[in-house]
């Protein structure tokens, strides 16, 4: 495997053209003369890539399809690429200081991963193109204006979490699986001893998501969040056990639910329920 740290090294194995900034680099898609076949690879900054009729021969019927991919630091792509080479499109790269800096103004979609793509109308086709013309113009300019290229980043990334509630909206089938294994993997985990308190990221390495994208779908489908659902689940079992297991006290309740200290088991529940667990069982009884 290949890992990239920076733009310069990673454009050069592409043939992708110079970046003239060590931060933010921003380019058109040359496919006749870039790498169409490549080993995996990893990169240690911040891609958004659009591809306009993109064809990955790895796949089983090579239909095209135009979508946004994102590479994210330390992110492995296991298989490389074989593409053939009549796509367009274009590409934004930013490295993590940037990011860092203007953290604000990123949500959540940079971490969305590469598997996660965003599938393109020809609507949103040409209005992210027309964005990135615009920044292409400021990127070039010999007097380039930081300010104006950040704000074309953020018109991007705003443009980016738009067309991806769209996508939700107009695919809910896709998603509604995610949703219930997510569900269903809370429950399973509750179902064996624990020794802590479950992670969204704990479930999402389990479904082979980022934690931001499946946060986004759970929110989106339910409203609320993911870690908003874990706890409604530990606070339904904190209850069926205060009620159904007479025997245990609120200090084995607790460790039963995987928190590390029962204070905070307690404090955690009164602010869910409104009672401590004792004054929950003694109202109960």
């Amino acid at each position: 495997m290949i890992h990239f740290t920076d733009f310069k090294s990673y454009n050069e194995y592409l043939g992708l053209d110079k970046p003239l900034d060590n931060n933010i680099d921003v380019g058109f898609y040359d496919p006749p003369n870039m790498l169409s076949k490549s080993e995996p690879i990893s990169v240690d900054f911040y891609r958004i890539s659009i591809k306009i009729n993109f064809v990955n021969k790895t796949t089983p019927k090579r239909k095209p399809i135009t979508a946004v991919f994102f590479n994210s630091p330390n992110l492995i792509v296991p298989a490389g690429w074989d593409i053939e080479p009549t796509y367009k499109g274009m590409y934004l790269q930013l490295s993590k200081k940037f990011i860092e800096e203007n953290r604000y103004l990123f949500k959540t979609y940079l971490d969305y991963g590469q598997h996660e793509a965003l599938y393109l109308t020809e609507e949103e086709i040409e209005e992210i193109s027309a964005v990135f013309k615009l920044m292409m113009k400021y990127y070039e300019s010999e007097k380039r204006n930081f300010n104006v290229l950040l704000s074309y980043v953020n018109v991007i990334v705003s443009l980016v979490e738009a067309f991806y509630k769209r996508q939700f909206l107009t695919d809910p089938k896709q998603y509604n699986h995610i949703v219930r294994d997510f569900q269903q993997s809370i429950i399973d985990y509750y179902n064996q001893p624990v020794s802590q308190l479950p992670s969204v990221q704990y479930f999402a390495d389990k479904l082979g998501l980022t934690a931001n994208y499946l946060g986004d779908i759970v929110k989106h489908f339910t409203q609320k969040s993911a870690l908003e659902n874990i706890h409604d689940f530990v606070i339904k079992r904190a209850k069926q056990l205060l009620v159904e297991n007479q025997k245990l006290n609120t200090t084995e309740v607790a460790y039963e639910l995987g928190f590390e200290y029962p204070n905070y088991f307690s404090k955690f529940f009164k602010k869910q329920v409104g009672l401590s667990p004792k004054e929950y069982r003694q109202q109960l009884n």
